[in-house]
């Protein structure tokens, strides 16, 4: 019996993508498919980076071609393909900036820095272009997390060339201005300073750029939610009820500014003891999963409580790369890809496809 396409989509199709629950026949994720007797080659195009899961993949792939008898040889490629998404109306885009992540909370402690560090680090390690602004003027942590140290270089004069620690672009006020100064500036001076921090670095092309917000919900951020180019928007809240408080006005303030929630962070939600092993929910068990359920918002994945997440951090190496292996690490690339995935979902950025129109006196 020959070897038919419809028998090859059919069991193709038995394979689910386990980032999006899935199969990639019908999602149109499968091209390029080519029946040469028994031999079948075909592709699988991801709209978000899995590097750490392309083998598993393609094993899988080949594996349900095979449980058809006339298939004799398979030649399965994944590829990631990221392109750009639509973001608020009427704010200009970066060039050459494909997404652009805010990482948000309601308040300040939460773990929102050292969260937004490995997240940006855990994509990057997944295969996709990632750079790192820090936004919060008054606070700037990256530049400790990543242990990076000097001030940009500029090559024209008039623009400035990112740092780099671990793989990824990054730009913080904290390069600009002494370690021991206060920001004792006003909103509109911060906000100032964090668009020329935005637009006037040469972030070059990427995937994904990662904004780590001020915490709060004030002017400032409303403020920079209206005007920096939002692909969407990730909070990152505990599960205390205090904290779950703020988150929602987090959430709110990107409602109304129209910028989607891509999901939420439940970090230091469990304390597991190195010595006895034993569990405690020290903020609470589940306000963030809960929280996330009754707004309808996307939970991304919790995050323990780790002594060794908060030292890494602190000694400019954080966990996703300082113990690539560890749960902990998993944990981000989990969550890492959830957030691909999101971003991934959303309508795409058709903008540079539209020819531009200029008008002109004739003469």
């Amino acid at each position: 019996m020959a070897l038919t396409e419809q028998a090859v989509l059919a069991a193709l199709q038995t394979v689910v993508d386990p980032n999006t629950g899935k199969d990639f026949v019908s999602t149109r994720q499968l091209k390029a498919l080519r029946l040469d007797g028994g031999k079948v080659s075909f592709e699988v195009e991801l709209g978000y980076p899995a590097r750490s899961q392309v083998a598993l993949l393609q094993s899988a792939l080949a594996a349900a071609a095979r449980t058809l008898p006339e298939v004799t040889q398979v030649d399965v490629q994944v590829n990631s393909h990221i392109v750009a998404h639509q973001v608020q109306r009427g704010v200009a885009l970066l060039p050459g900036v494909k997404n652009i992540v805010a990482v948000a909370s309601g308040k300040g402690g939460v773990g929102k820095s050292t969260t937004a560090v490995n997240l940006a680090l855990a994509l990057a390690a997944e295969g996709a272009s990632v750079g790192l602004l820090d936004a919060d003027i008054y606070g700037p942590s990256q530049p400790t997390m990543l242990g990076i140290s000097g001030r940009p270089e500029t090559l024209d004069g008039k623009s400035m060339e990112p740092m780099q620690g671990h793989g990824i672009k990054v730009n913080s006020i904290g390069f600009l201005v002494d370690p021991g100064d206060a920001m004792i500036w006003r909103g509109p001076m911060a906000t100032q300073a964090l668009e020329q921090l935005l637009r006037q670095t040469n972030w070059g092309e990427l995937d994904y750029l990662i904004v780590d917000l001020p915490p709060g919900t004030g002017d400032i951020q409303l403020t920079l939610s209206q005007r920096v180019p939002l692909t969407g928007a990730v909070i990152v809240t505990t599960p205390q009820d205090v904290a779950l408080i703020d988150a929602r006005k987090g959430l709110k303030m990107f409602e109304k500014v129209s910028v989607p929630i891509l999901g939420l962070v439940e970090n230091m939600a469990v304390y597991c003891c190195p010595n006895c092993g034993h569990t405690a929910h020290i903020f609470g068990a589940d306000g963030g999963k809960r929280m996330a359920e009754t707004h309808g918002v996307h939970y991304l994945g919790a995050l323990p409580l780790s002594l060794a997440i908060r030292e890494q951090a602190d000694a400019g190496a954080p966990t996703v790369v300082s113990q690539p292996d560890s749960e902990e690490a998993g944990l981000y690339r989990a969550i890492a890809r959830q957030v691909a995935v999101q971003v991934a979902q959303r309508a795409k950025d058709f903008s540079s496809k539209f020819p531009s129109i200029s008008i002109s006196k004739s003469t």
